[in-house]
C-alpha cells in the first residue's frame, strides 16, 4: 500500500499545489476557524501540533483541546529545559485534557557520544540545538504530513509575510493559524479564557527556551533578547526558511537587522 504522503500527492497534487489552494481557501478566515477546518481538511493528511509549552503556547493548546483534544502534541524535551517548563507542561496536560502529548528526547547514545558532560551548549550552540531539538523533531515528524506552529508575523521581520500554510521542503505543510495575530490578541485570548501563564513570564522571561541559553529580558528590550544572549545565533533549527532547513544562525539581511529567534508554539 502506498505511503500516505504518496496518496496525498496522487489525490491532491504536490505540497506546493496544496499550500497555494489552502492559502486561497482560508485567506479570510480567523485563527480559530483555520485551525478547526484544517484539522479535518483531507488535503493536510496526518496533523500534529509541535509545542514548546512556552510563554504563548497555551493559546494553541487550548484551541486544540476544545476542537480535537486527541490530536498528537509533540513536545521536545531537550533535557536542558527549566523545571518550570516541565511542571507547566504537566499542568496544562491535566487542565486542558490533552490526550496524546508525545514527549520526545534526544537519543541517549547520541548524547553520550556528542555531549557526555552536558556542556556542548557552551562550546557550540548550533550543534547542541541540532542534537537536542532538530534531529529528534525530524524523527518524530516522519509520521505526519502537516504540523501546527505558533509563529506570528509580528515576531520578527523575517516573519512579516508569513502565510497560514507553508511548504516545508516539499515534504509536509506547516500550519500557522496565529500568523496575523498581534501581541494584544494573544494577551486577550489568554485573559478571556482564564488560561494559566508560564511561571517564568512573571520573572522576566517573555520567550523561553533551554535554561542555559535563556536569560531574563529587561524593560524595553526585544522580547526575544534573552535567547542566546550575546551571540549571533538567531534560530534553533526546527523551522525552515525559503524552503531550506535552518541548522544554525541565519545571515541577517543588510536591509533588516531584526533578529528572529524561533519558537515552535
Amino acid at each position: 500500500m502506498p505511503h500516505e504522503a504518496a496518496l496525498l500527492k496522487e489525490q491532491f497534487g504536490t505540497v506546493d499545489d496544496r499550500v497555494a489552494r489552502l492559502n486561497t481557501r482560508y485567506k479570510n478566515h480567523s485563527a480559530t476557524s483555520i485551525l478547526e477546518l484544517a484539522l479535518r481538511d483531507a488535503e493536510l493528511g496526518r496533523i500534529a501540533l509541535v509545542s514548546s509549552f512556552g510563554a504563548e503556547s497555551v493559546v494553541l493548546l487550548h484551541m486544540l483541546s476544545v476542537m480535537k483534544p486527541d490530536t498528537p502534541v509533540v513536545f521536545i524535551d531537550t533535557q536542558m529545559l527549566f523545571q518550570e517548563t516541565i511542571d507547566y507542561q504537566l499542568e496544562l496536560i491535566d487542565k486542558l485534557d490533552l490526550r496524546d502529548v508525545r514527549r520526545i528526547q534526544p537519543a541517549p547514545a547520541r548524547v553520550a557520544q556528542i555531549d557526555p558532560d552536558g556542556t556542548l551548549n557552551q562550546r557550540d550552540t548550533d550543534a547542541c540545538c541540532d542534537l537536542r531539538k532538530t534531529v529528534p523533531l525530524q524523527q518524530a515528524m516522519d509520521g505526519f504530513d502537516a504540523w501546527i506552529t505558533g509563529r506570528k508575523r509580528f515576531q520578527a521581520g523575517t516573519r512579516s509575510t508569513l502565510d497560514f500554510f507553508e511548504n516545508e521542503l516539499d515534504t509536509r505543510i506547516k500550519i500557522n493559524p496565529l500568523a496575523h495575530w498581534a501581541p494584544e490578541d494573544v494577551k486577550e485570548y489568554m485573559i478571556n479564557n482564564r488560561l494559566p501563564r508560564h511561571p517564568l513570564v512573571a520573572k522576566g522571561y517573555p520567550s523561553i527556551g533551554c535554561a542555559p541559553c535563556t536569560s531574563p529580558v529587561k524593560e524595553g528590550e526585544d522580547p526575544r533578547a534573552g535567547r542566546w544572549r550575546g551571540q549571533e545565533k538567531i534560530e534553533c533549527g526546527i523551522h525552515f526558511v525559503d524552503g531550506k532547513m535552518v541548522r544554525g544562525p541565519l545571515p541577517v539581511p543588510e536591509q533588516n537587522t531584526n533578529a528572529e529567534k524561533g519558537d515552535a508554539a
